[in-house]
Parts: structure tokens; C-alpha cells; sequence
């Protein structure tokens, strides 16, 4: 209607000025029957151009509609399966435009990671219960041994009974800890500190166990700097990497706890061992809650497979990172924790 007013009022006007112009002359009649097929010729024109243009328009619309609804569509199918518990649906990319493939793209990371948690979930439930399992059949074992008469309430018995209690009540505060520590509820007691005092603390609390698996414990120190820290803290942080170091390294071989500054913004504190190793693909999975590289030789070993979790939600408690590296199985492990200078 628009475009029908508008072609009406100026279209006229500007066709008899051009008359005007080449010097056409006509009676009033001639003038007013060319004018008036000029504007017949031109509204039929134009209506055929308009709905030519609505068709095409229309035609265009629901092609794109087509797409963009099957697209919606398959977002929406995987939503749904995703919802039920299969977390292997996928959106393939629609290629309608960038923005579209991003969506899908991004609807498929988040399908992965989703994927990824109900793995890792499942796995830390079979951990768990594993690790539950084991000190609670030691304790029922021994409670109905004890019931049956067949073993005496001495101080071995106490031992053992002592020993399963508390490997559960370790389990319990470390999850806790965990817990905590990634919900951003653990308390940090923040203090001025020289590198080199946590170092050889770390040192001095791990001797004992180094010496007694013939394992050597070497210090390397290189900075200055200080950094601001909870000293009880990161005695833990390097207590379950040395722990760590020393579970998967034979006797004979060396663990070095080393600290150097980095721009003088950071401060970095590497455990590198010279035993087991860490092969590529589990290289992103050691700081995960009871993720084993090789489960039955870490619960063998005594490791709950929560050690380094516990680690890494302690060191971002205090602004840092921590990272893993390995070469391969058989050529050691390294740990690098990355803390911030103080006033950095």
C-alpha cells in the first residue's frame, strides 16, 4: 500500500515533467489519456513486482524457516536425551552462518563435559565405595571374629580395629576438605613467607619416609621472593605431592622438591620424581577425584586417589595453579605449584 500511495503521487508528476522537457505537446485529452496510461502501466507494474517480490520473499522465508527449524529441532531432540541421562547426543552443524555452527558447537562441548562429569561421577561412586569397602569388611570381619570367640579383644586386634576406623574418618575429611575447598568455604590464613622455609619444612616432615624406602629427597632453591600463604596449608600441598612422589618412585632412585621465581610475579615449587611415570592420556585426568592411572597398583600402594584433588583445590584456594607433566611411563613425574608473589 505504501509503495502504491507513493508511486501515485510522485510518478505522475515526474512523467509530465518529462514531457515538459523533450518538447512533446499534447491537447488536454491526449495529456490526460497518456498520463493516465502512464499510471495504469506503472500500478500494473508494480503490482506484478510486489507480489513477485512477496513470493519470492515467502519462498525464501520458508526454505531458511525449513533449516533453521530443523536445526532448533535437533538442538531440542539432544536437549531432551541429554535431560534423560544419554550424554552422547550431538548437534550436527547446520551451516547456516557462523553463529549458527557456534551454537551447535557449543551445544556439543557442553554435551561433552556433561559426559565427562556422569563418567567421572560414576567412577568416583565406584571409587568410594570401594575405599569404603574394604576397612568395613576388615571391621566387620573382626567384630564377628571377636563375637564368635575366635579372636581375643588384644592389642593387635586393637590395632587393626583402630587402623580401619581411621582410614574412614581420613576419607571422610578429605572429601570435606575437597568439598570446601571448591565451594570457596575453607579458611585461608594468609602469611608472609619465605619459600625456603616451606621447602625445608617440607623436607623435614617427609625425611623419616623417604630414608626408610631408600628413596634420596634433594632441595633445589632458587628465589628471593616471598610469597603470602597458609603455612598449614601448603604443608599439606607439599606433604601429598611428596607422598605421591615417593609412592610411584623405587627405592634407589631421587625426588626433587625445587622453588624458583618466575617474572618476578610468581613463585614455582616443583616436585619431580624419577619412577613411574604419567602416560599422555591421563596426564589431564591425576587432579580428578579417585581417578587412578592404574587402580589396582595405587590402592595396593595405600593411595586413595583423592590426594591430589585435595592438592589442587588448596593451591586456587591461595590464587595459584597446579600442573602435571610426565614424558611417559617409566621416565618420572613432575608437579609444578604456581603461587603469586607477595604484592604482585
Amino acid at each position: 500500500m505504501t509503495s502504491w500511495l507513493v508511486a501515485s503521487a510522485v510518478g505522475p508528476g515526474i512523467f509530465r515533467d518529462h514531457l515538459q522537457r523533450a518538447g512533446v505537446t499534447h491537447t488536454s485529452a491526449e495529456t490526460t489519456h497518456v498520463e493516465e496510461a502512464f499510471g495504469s502501466a506503472m500500478i500494473i507494474s508494480l503490482l506484478v513486482a510486489l507480489l513477485a517480490s512477496v513470493l519470492a520473499a515467502l519462498a525464501v522465508t520458508w526454505y531458511f524457516t525449513r533449516r533453521v527449524q530443523r536445526s532448533i529441532t535437533a538442538v531440542a531432540d539432544s536437549a531432551s536425551e541429554i535431560a534423560t541421562g544419554r550424554y552422547r547426543s550431538r548437534v550436527p552443524s547446520p551451516g547456516l552462518g557462523g553463529e549458527f555452527d557456534q551454537l551447535a558447537a557449543t551445544f556439543n562441548e557442553l554435551a561433552d563435559r556433561l559426559d565427562n562429569v556422569e563418567i567421572t561421577r560414576r567412577r568416583m561412586l565406584a571409587d568410594l565405595a570401594h575405599e569404603m569397602r574394604t576397612p568395613l569388611a576388615t571391621l566387620d570381619a573382626h567384630l564377628e571374629a571377636l563375637e564368635d570367640g575366635v579372636r581375643d579383644l588384644d592389642e593387635a586386634t586393637f590395632t587393626i580395629l583402630r587402623s580401619s576406623t581411621q582410614r574412614l574418618v581420613r576419607l571422610a575429611q578429605d572429601i570435606n576438605a575437597v568439598s570446601q575447598a571448591e565451594e570457596g568455604k575453607l579458611e585461608i590464613d594468609l602469611v608472609a613467607t619465605d619459600p625456603r622455609d616451606l621447602v625445608e619444612a617440607a623436607s623435614r616432615a617427609a625425611h623419616d619416609r623417604f630414608r626408610a624406602k631408600g628413596v634420596d629427597l634433594v632441595e633445589d632453591i632458587a628465589t628471593d621472593a616471598t610469597v603470602s600463604v597458609d603455612r598449614e596449608r601448603m604443608g599439606q600441598v607439599f606433604g601429598n605431592l611428596l607422598d605421591n612422589a615417593l609412592r610411584h618412585t623405587p627405592p634407589g632412585r631421587t625426588v626433587t622438591l625445587a622453588c624458583r621465581g618466575i617474572d618476578d610475579k610468581w613463585v614455582e615449587f616443583i616436585v619431580r620424581d624419577s619412577g613411574e611415570g604419567i602416560e599422555p592420556e591421563h596426564l589431564t585426568h591425576v587432579f580428578d577425584r579417585f581417578y587412578r592411572a592404574d587402580s589396582a597398583r595405587s590402592r595396593h600402594q595405600g593411595g586413595s586417589g583423592i590426594g591430589l584433588t585435595i592438592t589442587r583445590a588448596l593451591v586456587e584456594a591461595h590464587g595459584g595453579g597446579i600442573s602435571a607433566d610426565s614424558p611417559g611411563r617409566g621416565r618420572g613425574a613432575k608437579f609444578t605449584v604456581r603461587l603469586p608473589v607477595t604484592g604482585s
